[in-house]
Order: structure tokens, then sequence, then C-alpha cells
């Protein structure tokens, strides 16, 4: 398979300036795609990941959204596809988390997080579906994560929001095929801002836990992104790719 295999390709890459995202898109820029990426308010990440693909030949543009927002992720697609051209590849990255006790749950914070994780997902594949029918071909990939596959006592609105990320996939997966695939990876603890939040104590556990005996790093993530959205994986759609050292093993 030729390195290059999404040359003439352009991806949107939600929450791509750090993180999963940012690795999701240089590995998508080394594969020749071109490269949007999209950012809430840290624009110098932004910045940085651009410079970044720009730097494996690839062309690349920046875009700000608040991807639970339906106005700006129908601009984003919009300016995505005036300069860039139409969206082939999607990858939802963008999200939040934090670790609470049922006792200290809000439900303000339960609606905030439902509307980035699970909102900021349906949107974008909202916005790029239609054209990609048109088309005839998409491929979409939805950053979810292990906690939405299994109980997380103390990350309820989490867990919940990532198995709605799952089962949105999957939906969307028999709905659009047969020309758009749609899968999920999930994600263990993954060492990002997002992952360190969780603190020394709670990392080292988990990556005891592995089978791996650690924790990944995002490259690893998005090379799954990676290959489900290349023709390598041209009979998976619908599906959840576990990437976690071992410590969730389906079914």
């Amino acid at each position: 398979m030729s390195t290059r295999e999404l040359e003439g390709r352009t991806a949107l890459v939600t929450g791509g300036s750090r993180g999963i995202g940012r690795a999701t898109c240089l590995a998508l820029a080394g594969a020749g795609a071109r490269i949007a990426v999209n950012f809430a308010g840290n624009q110098q990440a932004a910045a940085e990941t651009v410079a970044q693909v720009e730097a494996l030949d690839a062309e690349a543009m920046m875009v700000k959204a608040d991807v639970s927002d339906p106005d700006a992720v129908s601009d984003m697609v919009k300016a995505v596809e005036r300069v860039l051209g139409p969206v082939d590849l999607l990858v939802t990255s963008a999200g939040v988390a934090s670790v609470e006790h049922h006792a200290e749950m809000k439900f303000e914070h339960w609606r905030r997080m439902l509307a980035v994780n699970l909102d900021g997902t349906y949107l974008p594949v909202m916005a790029v579906k239609d054209g990609m029918l048109a088309r005839g071909y998409g491929r979409i990939v939805c950053i979810a994560s292990v906690a939405g596959l299994r109980a997380r006592g103390s990350m309820i609105t989490y867990s919940t929001s990532k198995a709605a990320v799952i089962a949105l996939a999957r939906s969307c997966a028999e709905s659009f095929g047969p020309s758009i695939r749609v899968n999920c990876v999930a994600p263990g603890l993954i060492s990002t801002d997002m992952g360190a939040s969780v603190g020394a104590a709670v990392i080292q556990r988990l990556a005891d836990e592995a089978f791996l005996k650690r924790i990944g790093r995002p490259e690893e993530i998005a090379e799954c992104v990676l290959f489900l959205l290349s023709e390598r994986s041209s009979f998976t759609t619908g599906q959840t790719f576990v990437a976690d050292g071992g410590r969730v093993t389906l079914p």
C-alpha cells in the first residue's frame, strides 16, 4: 500500500490542535491528505499543528468552531470546503472528560459534557454526510472511549456520552452505507493533557491493569484512525476498535 494512500483527500479533524487530534492530523498528512484542524480556543496549539502538517508537505488550515454549536459547525464545514475542497474524511476527536462522585454531579455539567462529546460528534457528522453521499464516498471515525463500553462509576457523565457516540456511529454506518463507512476508536488512557488530569496515582494503577503494562501514546490511536479511514479497512464499518493495552477486551 502506498504511503500516500490518502492523496487528494480532504480531512477534517475536530479537536485537532492537541493530543489524539494532533497526532491524527499528522498521520493523515503523512498519508497525503489535506488537513483542516478544528480548535475551540487554543489558537496557538492549532497553529503549531498546522505548521507540523505543512512540514510533512501537506496542505493545511485551521478553523475555529465550537462543535456543540450547529451554526458554528455549518460555517466550519463551508470554510473547509472553500479552501481545501469537499470533506472526504471526518474524525470527531473534540471532547471533554472529568472524574466526579455521583454526589457531586450537576445537571449543568451533564448538559455541557453531552453537548461537547455527543452533539459535537453528531453535528459534524450531519454536516458532511450529505456531500459524502452525493459524491458516493466518505469515511468517518468517531473517537469514543473504553469508558463507553464498561461501567465507570466515577465518570457517569463521560461514560454515558461516549456510549452514545458508539451507538451513533453504529447506526450511522447502517444508515449511510454502502458509500460511507463509519467506525469508532475507543482508546484507553492516553498520554495527553486530558489523560494527565486523572493524576499520577490513577495513571499508574491503570498502567498496571493493562496487559501491556503502560498507557498509550496519541500516535498509536492515530494509527488506528488512519487504518479505518484507509482502504485497508474496506470491509469494516459500524465497528468499535478498542486500543487500550488490554484493560478492556471484547466481547
